[in-house]
């Protein structure tokens, strides 16, 4: 689908949907457990309404919504940014550009997979059933890392097959001082509700610091972007890939995961990049993390789930018991991932004491991606709140419904 071309509500779902099905994708999606779900419909301000039924190792589509379990109402342009990737349940969530007329919001969320499957044939991601193979046909082992010395091509095959790169050594000890200090004067000068800055709260309801973007403007920070370290990494990727941002936009951001969160976005759920919306007009993308402290358990580690980036799983927190444990990235400082923003990924609290994680955040895309919303960043409509304070999803549905 093109995603400059609106699709039309009722046609799509009397004739072009109905087409898809049967050529497959209703088993795709069935294949993500969608019974278990409910019933989904999309309702647009007119009346007119379908219903999206699990049954029988598919999706039978049927008129109106008056079986449905949960109900979305929407405009019949932001149910076409849905369908054709642009948009994302939990971004029409968080931005309140959808109302949950009936059932329950988190189950919109948990359509998502299915709905993408329907769509676009963008397979169910099953981490049992994954099977990677490095370059001689052996297993791929998912925590090797590498150094900038290691075969090019052993590299990019990794990066191809598992959908991230850990990189060791690449930063000297004196560039990781340099940009700590940037880092703690960015972090300095945040204020809760200045929009370039990410706050949670504490078990004391205190209001923490989880996130400083615009840091590009910082002189530790501003060659970046066209290191040839970072950009000999970056051209290891099947895609020609430039540096995304600038200091205007949220070019270079700043991550800070901090122990006993209860509120806010510092312990991230399993997700991937795109999330928010803007997966048809952004992706491929990659992000970029230089770590200014440790990554591991204690401290708060970034966890990947290996070969998810081609397609789609559903929510998940870090710590359900169900959900798939991943890999974690054992890292330290001066060292490099690099991962794709369709991969995977959570930040599971940390589990001892400091130092706790920081990171520097870059992203890689395509010379022709945009933003359709026309925002800075597809991350804006987390920050929607006076008091710089970003709600958990499951907050935020809970408001919603």
């Amino acid at each position: 689908m093109n995603p400059l071309q609106s699709i039309d509500f009722r046609d799509f779902h009397l004739r072009e949907l109905p087409r898809r099905i049967a050529a497959g994708h209703g088993a795709i999606a069935a294949a993500d457990g969608l019974e278990k779900i409910g019933a989904l419909a999309f309702r647009t301000p007119d009346g007119a309404a379908f219903t999206y039924r699990p049954r029988a190792g598919s999706v039978e589509i049927t008129p109106g919504d008056d079986r449905a379990d949960t109900v979305i109402e929407l405009d019949a342009e932001l149910w076409s940014q849905l369908a054709l990737d642009l948009e994302s349940a939990p971004g029409l969530l968080y931005a309140n550009r959808c109302r949950v007329t009936k059932g329950d919001a988190m189950r919109f969320v948990r359509w998502e997979p299915g709905l993408r499957a329907l769509y676009h044939g963008r397979p169910i991601f099953r981490p049992d059933a994954v099977d990677l193979r490095d370059r001689s046909g052996a297993p791929l082992d998912p925590t090797r890392s590498f150094t900038l010395d290691d075969d090019r091509e052993e590299m990019a095959h990794f990066l191809r097959t598992a959908g991230f790169l850990l990189v060791k050594n690449v930063f000297s000890a004196r560039e990781i001082a340099d940009m700590q200090a940037a880092a703690d004067a960015r972090a300095a000068a945040a204020r809760e509700g200045d929009k370039r800055s990410w706050w949670g709260r504490d078990a004391e309801g205190e209001s923490v610091l989880c996130r400083v973007t615009h840091c590009l403007g910082e002189d530790a920070f501003r060659g970046l972007p066209g290191d040839p370290r970072i950009t000999g990494l970056v051209a290891l990727s099947d895609h020609d890939l430039v540096a995304s941002g600038s200091e205007d936009e949220d070019g270079l951001s700043v991550l800070i995961k901090n122990p006993g969160m209860v509120e806010g976005l510092s312990d991230l759920p399993w997700h991937r990049d795109c999330g928010m919306g803007g997966h048809a007009s952004m992706c491929p993308r990659l992000i970029c993390s230089i770590y200014l402290s440790p990554s591991r358990p204690e401290t708060g580690e970034l966890r990947m789930l290996p070969g998810s980036h081609e397609a789609s799983m559903g929510f998940f927190e870090a710590t359900d018991p169900r959900a798939p444990r991943g890999v974690g990235v054992v890292a330290d400082p001066g060292d490099l991932t690099l991962h794709y923003g369709d991969i995977m990924h959570a930040a599971p609290p940390p589990t001892g004491a400091g130092p706790f994680r920081r990171c520097v955040l870059l992203g890689f895309g395509r010379a022709d991606s945009f933003n359709h919303r026309g925002d800075a960043s597809y991350n804006d409509v987390l920050l929607s709140r006076e008091d710089g304070q970003v709600e958990h999803l499951a907050a935020v549905a809970r408001k919603r419904s």
